[in-house]
C-alpha cells in the first residue's frame, strides 16, 4: 500500500535536507509544535519520511501493544558501528535473547549491591572534595561521577583503572557528535571532517580497552560482584548458550553510552531546578534530613524518599531523550494512517512530556504533579522516559536508584547555588544536556 499523501507534513522542511536542519538546530521547538498538526505527522530526514505519533495512545501502541510489528529504526542502524548488535540496536529473536540474559544483572538484589559498594561511596567521595564557596562545574562533575559509577559497577577494581580512564575520555566525545551522525544524511558519515574523525577514534579506543577487559574477566572467571562478570556468566534459559566476547563488548558499550549520560543529565538538572526554587529545595532537604538521620544514603532509604522521587520524575519529564525510532516490519495502521512495511516511525518523549493536555503548565517545574492523586490522571503512554513495553530500558530501576542516592548524599551536605548572570539552557546532543552549569557549593550548616 502507498504512503498516505494526506498526512500533515511538519513545517520548516528544507529542499533536499528536509527537516534535518531544524531538527539539529532546535529540535525542541520542532517537536513541541507537532501535536497541533495531527496525531501522526510526517518529518523528512533527507529523502526519507518519518511518521511521528503525538498521542499517548499511539505511543503505547507503537512501543508496547504492537511492539512485535516494529524493529529499531534508522537512528539505531547508524549507531550500529558503535554499539554493534547490543540491546539498543538488535532486533527480533536475538534482541529477546539478549534481554533475557541481561535482566538478572539488573535485578533488585544486584542494584542493592551496587548501591552499597559504589553509588553512595563515590557520591560521598565527590561531596567531600568540595570547599565552601567553591564554584563547581556541576554538569561536568555529574558526568564524571555517572561514568565512574558505571565503570565501577561494570568492571571490578581488580581489572585496574584503564577501562575507567578510557570511558571518561571517550564517551563524552562520542556523545558530543551522536545527534549529528544520527540525523545527517548517510554521506556525511564518510566525510573527513573533525566530527567524524574524533567520533571514530574515540569509538575505536573504547572498543579496544573494553575488549581487553572482557578477555581478562573471562580468564579470571566467577562472579566478581560486577556487571561484566554477570554478563559473562549469563545463560539463555531456553538454549543454555552464553554470550560471545563480542556480544558482551556490545552490551557493555551500550550500557555505558546510554545509561551514564541519562543519569548525569538528570542529576545536573535536579540541582539546577531546586537551586532556582528555594521552596522545593527546603522540602527536599527536610526529607533527606529526616530519612538519612545524619548517615549515608542507603538502598533501604529509597521507599521513604518520596518527595525526592517526585523531583526526579519531574526532571526526567522535562529533560528526557529526544526521540525513539522504529521501523515497521509489516503493514501497520496507526491512528487511522496505514503505513507499509519498511516505514520509519517515531515517538518523541519531549513531545509527549511537554503536551499541556497531559501535563498542565508543562514549562512549570512542579514535583507535586506526581502526587498519587494527580499522577493517576496521566494517561498510559504520556510519560515514557525509559521507553515502554517489551523494550523498556533494562536500567529503568538502576538509573532512578543512582539519581536518588547521589542527590540525597550531596543534598545532605551541600546547597548548590546558581551563579548569578549565567544563563543555563538545554544543549541537545544524545540527551538534553545543560549548556553549562557552574554552581556554588554552600555547606548546609550555613543555611
Amino acid at each position: 500500500m502507498a504512503v498516505p499523501p494526506d498526512v500533515a507534513v511538519a513545517p520548516g522542511r528544507w529542499p533536499v535536507l528536509g527537516h534535518t536542519v531544524p531538527m539539529l538546530r532546535d529540535p525542541l521547538k520542532l517537536l513541541s509544535s507537532l501535536p497541533s498538526y495531527g496525531d501522526v505527522v510526517r518529518l523528512d530526514f533527507g529523502p526519507m519520511p518519518v511518521y511521528l505519533v503525538t498521542t499517548p495512545e499511539l505511543a503505547w501502541q507503537l512501543l508496547a501493544v504492537d511492539a512485535g510489528k516494529f524493529d529499531k529504526g534508522i537512528v539505531f542502524d547508524k549507531m550500529r558501528p558503535l554499539f554493534g548488535d547490543g540491546l539498543a540496536t538488535s532486533n527480533g529473536a536475538f534482541n529477546q535473547r539478549q534481554r533475557r540474559m541481561m535482566l538478572p544483572a539488573f535485578q533488585r538484589s544486584r542494584i542493592a549491591l551496587y548501591a552499597e559498594t559504589t553509588m553512595t561511596k563515590l557520591a560521598v567521595d565527590l561531596a567531600g572534595s568540595w570547599k565552601p564557596g567553591e564554584v563547581v562545574e556541576f554538569d561536568k562533575r555529574m558526568q564524571d561521577l555517572a561514568l565512574t559509577i558505571s565503570g565501577r559497577t561494570l568492571f571490578s577494581t581488580e581489572l585496574g583503572d584503564d577501562p575507567l580512564t578510557e570511558i571518561q575520555r571517550s564517551i563524552p566525545i562520542m556523545l558530543k557528535y551522536v545527534m549529528v551522525r544520527a540525523f545527517s544524511p548517510k554521506f556525511v558519515e564518510r566525510l573527513p571532517i573533525p566530527a567524524n574523525r574524533e567520533f571514530d577514534a574515540a569509538a575505536a579506543r573504547l572498543r579496544r580497552v573494553i575488549g581487553d577487559a572482557v578477555l581478562e574477566a573471562r580468564e579470571k572467571g566467577g562472579d566478581q560482584g560486577d556487571l561484566l562478570s554477570m554478563l559473562l556468566l549469563a545463560e539463555d534459559d531456553e538454549t543454555g548458550e552464553r554470550m560471545t566476547d563480542r556480544q558482551v563488548e556490545d552490551e557493555v558499550i551500550t550500557i555505558l553510552t546510554t545509561g551514564a549520560e541519562t543519569t548525569a543529565v538528570a542529576l545536573a538538572w535536579f540541582f539546577h531546578e531546586i537551586g532556582a526554587r528555594p521552596d522545593i529545595e527546603r522540602r527536599f532537604h527536610a526529607e533527606i534530613d529526616e530519612v538519612l538521620a545524619g548517615g549515608p544514603a542507603r538502598f533501604e532509604h529509597l521507599p521513604r524518599l518520596v518527595y525526592t522521587q517526585r523531583i526526579i520524575n519531574e526532571v526526567v519529564r522535562r529533560t528526557p531523550p529526544v526521540i525513539l525510532m522504529r521501523r515497521a516490519r509489516e503493514d501497520v495502521e496507526l491512528g487511522g494512517v496505514r503505513l507499509p512495511a519498511g516505514t520509519e516511525v517515531a515517538v518523541s518523549q519531549h513531545t509527549l512530556h511537554r503536551d499541556p493536555r497531559w501535563f498542565p503548565e508543562p514549562e512549570r517545574f512542579d514535583p507535586d504533579r506526581w502526587e498519587p492523586g494527580r499522577a493517576a490522571g496521566v494517561p498510559k503512554g504520556a510519560f515514557i522516559p525509559f521507553g515502554a513495553g517489551a523494550r523498556l530500558c533494562p536500567g529503568h530501576q538502576f538509573a532512578p536508584t543512582e539519581i536518588a542516592l547521589v542527590a540525597a548524599t550531596i543534598g545532605a551536605r551541600w546547597r548548590l547555588e546558581p551563579v548569578s548572570g549565567v544563563k543555563v539552557f538545554p544543549k541537545i546532543k544524545a540527551t538534553m544536556q545543560p549548556n553549562r552549569l557552574p554552581m556554588i557549593a554552600r555547606p548546609r550548616s550555613q543555611g
